[in-house]
Order: structure tokens, then C-alpha cells, then sequence
């Protein structure tokens, strides 16, 4: 129920208005609400109060975004703060709003085939969030990949139903 709840506070917060504006513009969003939500769940399981303190050794916000995603996805930013200010990366990265647009502009810029089947899908982005647009051909760890593939079963049978 716990989980749950996690995911639908999590879905409204993705799409409801943005009250914090992101300084940086995500045009062409290629993943989905619930692939973004499934992410969150298995990076983090969307725990929003494990906001990091100490971003040069770790990962922060829902998204587990480190420092070198955070520039590759664009540098965006909160209410127009300058992305060379000393808290813009963590800033952005433990707001939900502002770390998903980051997301969705990393999987633009390294969107990929990473399990070959033929198709750009949620279960490549997982891989490329996880492990890298350049390691996402790799081995998914175990925990990180039954959370994944679970949420992603569940909201399937939910949508059949």
C-alpha cells in the first residue's frame, strides 16, 4: 500500500502544473509518465525526504542524479538560477519537476537500443539511467531490476483491467 501510494503522490506531482519553473527547455520528452514513475521506483523507490548532502560523493533526489547527469542532461535549473551557482545541481536534482525534465533530456541525448531488441523503450531507458548511456548494454543489478520490471507488470495489469 506504502509503494502504492508513493507512485500515485508521485504521478500527481509529475503531472500536475509546475509551480517551479526549470530554467532549460525539455521539447521532446520520450519517456512516459509511467516509465519515469517505474525509474523512480526502483532508483529510489520516490523517497522525496533522501535529498542528498553531499552531492560531490553521492546521488540526489528521487532520481539518484549525480553531478555528471546533471551536466550531461543539460544543466537545467529552478526559478532561473544560474547553473554555476554552487547549489543549482542540487537544487534541481531534489526537485521532482526540474529531475525529471533532466531525465527525459538525458534519454533524448543518449537514447538507444541498450537490451537489442529492436526498439527505444522504457526498459532501455531503466538501463541507460542506471548504468549509463555508455555501460546500459551491461547487467542491471538484481534489486533495481525486479522493482523496475514489477511496477511496470503492475501498471500494465492495472491498464488491462
Amino acid at each position: 500500500m506504502r509503494v502504492y501510494f508513493r507512485c500515485i503522490l508521485f504521478l500527481v506531482l509529475t503531472l500536475s502544473p509546475t509551480l517551479v519553473r526549470c530554467q532549460g527547455h525539455v521539447l521532446d520528452k520520450p519517456v512516459t509518465e509511467l516509465c519515469l514513475n517505474c525509474i523512480c521506483e526502483a532508483i529510489s523507490g520516490c523517497n522525496a525526504t533522501a535529498v542528498c548532502t553531499n552531492p560531490e560523493k553521492g546521488a540526489c533526489g528521487i532520481f539518484r542524479i549525480t553531478n555528471a547527469y546533471w551536466v550531461d542532461a543539460g544543466k537545467l535549473t529552478i526559478n532561473g538560477e544560474n547553473p554555476d551557482a554552487e547549489k543549482a545541481f542540487v537544487n534541481c536534482a531534489n526537485d521532482p519537476h526540474c529531475a525529471a525534465d533532466l531525465v527525459q533530456n538525458y534519454m533524448k541525448k543518449f537514447n538507444q537500443d541498450c537490451n537489442d531488441d529492436g526498439e527505444m523503450d522504457c526498459y532501455d531507458y531503466a538501463r541507460i539511467h542506471k548504468l549509463g548511456a555508455y555501460g546500459c548494454h551491461g547487467d542491471l543489478p538484481y534489486k533495481y531490476q525486479s522493482i523496475f520490471e514489477e511496477c511496470i507488470e503492475r501498471y500494465e495489469e492495472a491498464g488491462n483491467e
